[in-house]
């Protein structure tokens, strides 16, 4: 069967496990709805914390990024698989403790403060359509692709099935969906590692692989491992070795403060924090945080040999070629309007990393530093073969620079010339990583607006029906926002990802932390440093990606750090503004101290502790 055929079976089949497994789960009461029930066994709400986890950034974006950065790119590795230790270990038993329905929740009752609940619900949706962006930009770049449709028409579609199954089942029919979603991402994204794995170096394990010698009859005869030809291909090339450690803009402090930011930031995602409200116990907590990094892992360990694979094949497959020559998968993503060759009539594609004006007008262009001209949201666009023609010009002109690469996963099978249906599983497993994580994020929106501001707030006395009722209508409001995010995206997939990281790092880390292991700091000084910490980093990050401002760093490096690093220095003013003025204002309550107590004391043998502080927990 066609690649067509075989994505409408996976994709379709796909679909239709979620739905009904929508229908099976739906419930009528806000604890399904928004912790499903404090019902989920362990490992099951480890699996279904993996598909949450692991978003579209995990599956489409993160080894696109090694690819392209090489060694670097192992940033976004390193900082999410810690993130997540860190939230498992120090954080998530906690939270499971306290018993509330949301991060915000949380923040209200133990700073004992209204205005502390509405910042936090702020920071909440701030966070969340943020990420949620990201991920209905990644439904749209596979339904581009595989269904042959526009990107923003991939958008819609994916919209219309996360509202469905969203709303129906709300967190407990969410939960089982990203169980289902997990073996499907898990099992697409591996099958394709393994087979590409086996056909350069004979290694059934990819990660193996990675370090193993590609085969004599790729190599010209030769006995070179694959990382060695890379580093060869890439000097030779005129870019830096694929395994050197900081390249370019990623030198130590970028790669520092990135990776401590998405650490932070994991640590502060309400859609992952809830997670671990859904389970019975906090001992079933402590065990969805192992079974989620098992879990995890068996992703992030394939990532960077997939990414190395895809980077081997892209331009072996490209450099060099006439436009006769080029493959077949070129002209597939070509038509989507996600990959690009910017030709000045000499009709041969230049992969190069050499930026000089010699080369822009001698040929077609390629490469890392130079990504917008192959691999972005661009479309196709030619210089006409004028002579002494700059392409950098036209590109400014046109409004084609910024690189993405989104589709260097999704087209890695098609690279590789494996099987119609590896292709197709691709597919669905791509989208099964989105719409998990956006499911997630939904419901957080959902939960942040209908839990804490209209019942918490506004209509303490509002009934069940009432509280779903508006529960449900919010997920239809967000889910347009975030096609709307998803259609005018601020950036590719891993990117705006990792601005929300940023942003959580900047706000919820702190007032989690010191909520937990601090009796101490009261109302005014945690809402001070909230509103201080998210402030300064959505102004950094608008202002630098947006408007062109200079990045500065306090004069501690010479070279500015990335934006999305700039998360570390928005957590470090929270706490210092939260540190700073808790000697000035009066501490927490009795009740709020008792509380904090209660948390910290050891769970008793089998026993299920929970704080019971709002009507209905």
């Amino acid at each position: 069967m066609s690649i067509g055929l075989w994505t409408v079976v996976f994709v379709g089949g796909s679909f239709a496990l979620y739905l009904t497994i929508a229908w099976l789960a739906r419930v009528r009461d806000t604890k399904g709805f928004y912790v499903a029930g404090r019902g989920v066994p362990a490992a099951a709400n480890g699996m279904a914390t993996a598909a949450d986890w692991m978003s579209a950034a995990s599956f489409i974006s993160m080894a696109g990024l090694i690819s392209t950065m090489g060694y670097a790119g192992g940033v976004y590795l390193m900082g999410w698989t810690g993130g997540y230790v860190l939230l498992a270990l120090m954080l998530a038993p906690y939270l499971r403790k306290f018993g509330h329905f949301t991060v915000p929740d949380f923040v209200g009752d133990r700073y004992d403060s209204n205005v502390a609940r509405l910042v936090a619900v702020v920071c909440a949706l701030f966070v969340s359509f943020t990420y949620v962006a990201g991920q209905m930009r990644g439904v749209g770049v596979v339904f581009s692709r595989f269904i042959e449709v526009d990107i923003n028409t991939g958008v819609v579609i994916g919209m219309a099935i996360v509202f469905v199954y969203a709303t129906l089942g709300g967190m407990k029919g969410i939960t089982w969906t990203q169980v289902a979603q997990y073996w499907v991402l898990i099992t697409a994204f591996l099958i394709p590692a393994i087979a590409i794995s086996i056909m350069l170096t004979g290694a059934v394990v990819p990660s193996v692989g990675l370090g193993f010698d590609l085969r004599p009859e790729l190599a010209g005869g030769e006995t070179v491992s694959l990382l060695a030809k890379l580093d060869q291909i890439q000097v030779d090339l005129g870019f830096s070795r694929y395994t050197e450690a900081f390249t370019g803009s990623w030198d130590k402090a970028n790669v520092f403060f990135v990776a401590l930011a998405l650490m932070l930031g994991t640590a502060g995602l309400p859609h992952v924090i809830v997670r671990f409200y859904t389970v019975k116990t906090v001992k079933a907590a402590r065990w969805s945080g192992f079974w989620a990094l098992l879990f995890i892992s068996l992703l992030y360990i394939t990532a960077p040999a997939t990414a190395a694979f895809a980077r081997y094949f892209m331009i072996q497959s490209l450099n060099g070629k006439t436009a006769e020559q080029l493959p077949a998968w070129f002209h597939n993503w070509e038509r989507t309007g996600l990959i690009l060759w910017v030709d000045n009539g000499d009709g041969v594609v230049r992969y190069s990393g050499r930026d000089d004006n010699e080369i822009f007008r001698s040929g077609t262009l390629s490469g890392p530093e130079l990504s917008a001209l192959l691999v972005g949201n661009q479309k196709w666009i030619d210089s006409g073969g004028t002579e002494g023609a700059d392409a950098r010009i036209v590109l400014r002109e046109k409004k084609l620079s910024g690189p993405d690469q989104d589709i260097i996963v999704l087209a890695s099978p098609e690279m590789a010339q494996l099987s119609n249906w590896i292709i197709a599983f691709m597919a669905a497993g791509g989208l099964a990583a989105a719409l998990s994580t956006a499911s997630g994020l939904l419901l957080v929106i959902s939960s942040s607006v209908a839990h804490d501001v209209y019942y918490r707030m506004l209509n303490p006395r509002a009934t069940e029906q009432q509280r779903l009722l508006v529960g449900r209508s919010v997920i239809g409001v967000a889910v347009v926002i975030a096609g709307i995010f998803g259609i005018y995206p601020p950036g590719f997939v891993s990117q705006v990802v990792a601005f929300a990281f940023g942003l959580a790092a900047a706000s919820f880390f702190p007032a989690i932390v010191l909520g937990i292991f601090s009796k101490r700091v009261g109302t005014v000084p945690a809402i001070c440093g909230m509103v201080a910490g998210i402030g300064f980093t959505a102004w950094y990050i608008i202002a630098c990606v947006f408007f062109g401002m200079p990045q500065w760093t306090f004069g501690i490096f010479p070279a500015g750090i990335n934006p999305q690093g700039i998360g570390v220095f928005g957590m470090a003013l929270n706490l210092a503004v939260t540190l700073g003025l808790t000697p000035l204002f009066p501490p927490p309550s009795a009740k709020v101290c008792g509380m904090i107590d209660s948390v910290r004391e050891p769970e008793e043998a089998g026993a299920a502790v929970e704080i019971e502080t709002a009507p209905e927990h």
